[in-house]
């Protein structure tokens, strides 16, 4: 088993004279007894629930049979998921992610609407243990804020999250306008894969155009307001990558090359699977621009993503974090979408 090869090769004293194989291994190692003690509490629960349902039902014991199914759904619920995970298997999904907030068409709803989307995505990954880091934030000139990045790191951030690039809209009661008119909002999400080290992003330093600024956030636990932020733009695509938390200028230009490797190394994957990407483009998936998901407060309550027609009238669930439905759904049709190519 690759368990008990990872054990031997993570022994050997001589592995850590090269300290990057050492942690690659330790992560997959640390991933693969997760994964397999995950499997085997599944197991243990099942036996367990249905040694404690043939007591129940021999004591006709109403109060436990109803626990009993509570505990039932939640297993399946629970391994559902895990069995969606298992399909992550594209070449970054495991990887650690960048997530782009854009404040698009509204004003200052749309600020505000992309301040929403942000906290949504952040509780989300607290909710599942992953850590957040603020790289850049942009804050909007009443209330919200034009733009923002953050890094997602954990297992799977990237698989699990690249669905939600898109356009995402909100219907609502303006609560900046005094005649409480309803206002449609838009806000563009990004969602980039952290590439490794050792794949190689060839970047022409002559195809970048690098820029310092001051730090425009208004203080506080993610931003520094030093002369030290730094934006990258990269003129033969267009792309604009910045950052302003890090105290340094030089840790600051090190993350915007990251940045900058990362959306050229999704530009490289999106060409390598072109025809699974015109599926999904035809399907009204992942393209930056398009309409994924409305998000309406007035005058009734739905979010519905309008690739899956997944939907939930729990509005404040999912702006708390808990948009797993929607992930699910999007993951469970792309793997209809690849297995018809």
């Amino acid at each position: 088993m690759r368990r008990e090869e990872l054990l031997a090769l993570t022994a050997d004293p001589n592995l850590w004279n090269n300290q990057e194989k050492a942690q690659k291994m330790l992560s997959e190692k640390n991933i693969l007894e997760t994964k397999l003690s995950q499997y085997e509490n599944f197991v243990q629960n099942l036996k367990d629930y249905k040694e404690m349902e043939e007591f129940a039902e021999a004591e006709n014991d109403e109060t436990m049979l109803s626990e009993l199914l509570s505990n039932f759904e939640k297993l399946k619920q629970e391994t559902k998921r895990a069995e969606l995970e298992s399909l992550l298997s594209g070449e970054a999904d495991g990887n650690d992610t960048y997530l782009e907030v854009h404040a698009g068409s509204g004003g200052t709803e749309a600020m505000d609407w992309a301040e929403m989307l942000l906290r949504m995505y952040v509780r989300w990954a607290e909710n599942h243990n992953y850590k957040t880091e603020y790289i850049e934030e942009t804050p909007g000139d009443v209330a919200g804020i034009k733009s923002a990045t953050i890094k997602i790191s954990g297992h799977n951030a990237y698989g699990w999250l690249k669905s939600e690039s898109g356009v995402h809209r909100l219907v609502r009661i303006s609560p900046f306008d005094s005649a409480a008119r309803r206002h449609t909002s838009f806000a563009s999400i990004g969602v980039y894969p952290v590439v490794d080290d050792n794949i190689q992003i060839d970047i022409n330093p002559a195809d970048c155009r690098i820029d310092t600024y001051r730090a425009s956030g208004a203080g506080g636990q993610h931003i520094n307001k030093t002369d030290s932020a730094v934006r990258i733009t990269h003129i033969p695509t267009g792309i604009v990558v910045s950052s302003q938390t890090q105290r340094s200028q030089f840790q600051n230009r090190e993350n915007c090359w990251k940045m900058l490797r990362a959306r050229l190394y999704e530009i490289e994957m999106q060409k390598k699977n072109d025809a699974a990407q015109i599926a999904r483009d035809n399907q009204g998936e992942n393209g930056w621009g398009y309409q994924i998901r409305s998000y309406v407060l007035q005058p009734y309550r739905l979010i519905k993503d309008l690739r899956t027609d997944a939907e939930t009238a729990d509005c404040r669930a999912v702006l708390d974090g808990d948009i797993d439905l929607f992930l699910s759904a999007a993951l469970a049709q792309k793997v209809k979408v690849d297995d018809t190519i």
